[in-house]
């Protein structure tokens, strides 16, 4: 177990660091579609960094105990990058939907005070939405020894294990997941419901093809995600069931981030041009010219 989730780890923050290069090092990708990329990675690794470090170091020492300012501070980083994720994936939607739909309008709509702007707004809100969560767990009283049945400390399952009344608790925790997850998800949807109405009036094939294949990536990643997280706490509601509900968190907080990058880079020419350039393995494309001074007589 330790040997293959230190082999996941290191894969997530590999993967995504090599994509941060490439947008970075590239400046073929210095555009809005790559730069929520980058940041979509960064945050991918800083997800995992919440909850794997930890585990790792509970299997090989075979203590399982963390500290109560411990529990709380993962509980905030975990839920404050989850609901980040979710935003930025959005934010991604929406610069898909704009390239398509708008595409004679695209530089003016997405210029780069708009797309930080984007990316302030949904890291501010992330951070408000972590903080109110994490206050009101502050605000319960729990007894000495209590054992979680997750392999992090969940919002979820540290609420229940409360000595106190969580009513207030359960009803922020449903309104906010409906708020930022639902919210996002409808975006999402109405983008690519666009999105198709504008690929379907496409009459050339290959202009349908290249329209789909810039969306094709960030639509299996967001799959992916909502698929996964959605799938967890539907399950863990109908059956009860902790200990299935912790090994099909793995899916959404562990596996996911692993596979954004494949996702990114098996799909995607640019990013696979980028890191052969970025690896001396594809010379700049350019002509050279040797001007040559005629020298007098």
């Amino acid at each position: 177990m330790f040997g293959l989730f230190l082999s996941m780890y290191l894969i997530t923050v590999v993967g995504n660091l090599l994509i941060i290069l490439a947008t970075i090092t590239d400046s073929h990708l210095h555009t809005p579609m790559y730069f929520f990329l980058s940041n979509l990675s960064f945050v991918d690794i800083c997800f995992t960094s919440t909850t794997v470090p930890k585990m790792l170091l509970n299997i090989q020492t075979q203590s399982k105990a963390i500290t109560y300012a411990g529990c709380i501070t993962q509980m905030y980083f975990f839920l404050f990058l989850a609901v980040l994720d979710i935003f930025l994936l959005t934010v991604m939607a929406y610069d898909r939907y704009v390239a398509i739909c708008h595409p004679l309008h695209y530089t003016v709509i997405m210029n780069p005070w708009i797309c930080v702007l984007l990316v302030m707004v949904s890291w501010l809100m992330s951070v408000l939405n972590s903080l109110l969560q994490s206050l009101m767990v502050l605000w319960l009283s729990f007894c000495t020894h209590v054992e979680i049945p997750h392999f992090f400390c969940e919002l979820n399952q540290v609420v229940h294990l409360a000595c106190s009344d969580t009513f207030l608790n359960d009803m922020v925790i449903y309104f906010t997941a409906v708020l930022l997850g639902g919210g996002p998800l409808s975006g999402i949807l109405y983008s690519y419901s666009k999105i198709v109405s504008a690929i379907r009036a496409i009459s050339s094939a290959e202009g349908k093809y290249k329209a789909f294949s810039t969306c094709a990536s960030h639509l299996s990643v967001v799959s992916l995600f909502y698929c996964t997280s959605m799938g967890v706490y539907i399950s863990s509601a109908a059956t009860h069931n902790s200990q299935s509900s912790a090994t099909a968190s793995v899916l959404y907080a562990v596996v996911t981030p692993m596979l954004n990058p494949f996702i990114y880079s098996l799909r995607n020419k640019d990013i696979k041009r980028a890191l052969r350039r970025f690896f001396g393995r594809e010379p700049i494309k350019g002509s050279t010219v040797l001007r040559l001074k005629t020298c007098p007589h």
